[in-house]
């Protein structure tokens, strides 16, 4: 056989062998690490998706919690896993946040992910102590400049989204706050009602049951749009802080060497899950958007948000070294 014949013949052996593995994916349990622990805004998102992957895919798609350092334990975790398609990582904003917290992360967020889709964004809302004579956005700018440096905020620990858009809406607006980082939402909730903090920024999806009974007061919507389970609270960008947004996003990437084939056909379930009335209702219900759309334009949304969060981080002062 002719060399450069040969050499046809094995590349075409080898592609129809690449194509032939990446069409037997999967025929196994499929393993979504998710950085955050049981029970919160991401893990029951996630958990809504993954169950509907696993009827579409025919195997199981089993959450994997691995909370911890701002999300980059996980995150590590999955830039050094196999890129064989059976680690994903169902991540958040932490993972174009961490590299501006951290003076050092064992990733890279463009080169070491092959990003699948953007699933949805859980808009957050600004609450405040029902004892805080405030009930709008103006009252509270208001009170917050006549008593400098009194208000204190929570967050569900230093570097969070929830401590970042609090401290935006404070580096925004001028008036002098002071954090109080706890180990998770729950706790820094748990102090909010009972008056040791006197607002916070967390998702909807936490939040809503306290406002709901009376516990906290909603004053406005950190998203650009309105919340369809609280459609009568406002936005900040309407509420005077022209184009605040700091919705609460995820998604879902894989190891950066895993076959263009399986990241495609990841994309493709992600997007028809999405699609699902039942997956939409339950979302809907958690206060999330529903996103979607393609791997290109989800590696578009991370090269953009990177520059932006490591303005908000550099302008906060925060470092979670």
């Amino acid at each position: 056989m002719h060399p450069i014949t040969r050499r046809i013949a094995g590349l075409l052996l080898a592609w129809s062998a690449c194509a032939a593995w990446g069409q037997a994916w999967p025929n196994k349990p499929i393993r979504m690490v998710v950085a955050f622990p049981p029970g919160g805004p991401t893990d029951i998102v996630s958990r809504v998706i993954a169950q509907r992957l696993s009827e579409q895919l025919g195997q199981q798609v089993i959450i994997d919690n691995k909370p911890g350092a701002g999300g980059n334990i996980a995150a590590e975790l999955i830039a050094n896993a196999p890129a064989d398609g059976y680690t994903l990582f169902y991540n958040t904003s932490a993972i174009v946040i961490g590299p501006a917290l951290y003076s050092k992360v064992n990733y890279d967020t463009l080169k070491d992910f092959a990003p699948v889709a953007l699933t949805a964004s859980v808009p957050m809302v600004l609450a405040v102590n029902p004892n805080l004579p405030a009930r709008s956005v103006k009252e509270f700018l208001d009170l917050a400049r006549s008593k400098p440096g009194q208000l204190n905020y929570s967050s569900s620990g230093t570097g969070t989204i929830t401590h970042l858009a609090s401290a935006m809406l404070s580096t925004q607006t001028g008036i002098q706050t002071q954090h109080v980082p706890y180990k998770g939402s729950a706790p820094g909730l748990v102090d909010l009602a009972s008056g040791q903090t006197q607002f916070m920024i967390d998702t909807i999806n936490t939040v809503l049951p306290y406002v709901r009974d009376g516990r906290l007061r909603g004053l406005a919507v950190s998203s650009m749009k309105r919340s369809s389970v609280l459609p009568d609270l406002p936005t900040l960008h309407e509420s005077g802080l022209s184009g605040f947004d700091a919705a609460a996003w995820q998604g879902i990437v894989a190891p950066a060497a895993t076959s263009s084939d399986i990241v495609q056909r990841l994309n493709t379930e992600v997007n028809k899950a999405l699609a699902h009335p039942e997956v939409r209702a339950k979302l809907a219900a958690q206060g999330a958007d529903v996103l979607g759309g393609t791997s290109a334009e989800y590696a578009a949304h991370l090269r953009s948000e990177l520059p932006r969060w490591a303005k908000v981080v550099k302008d906060s002062g925060a470092k979670a070294d």
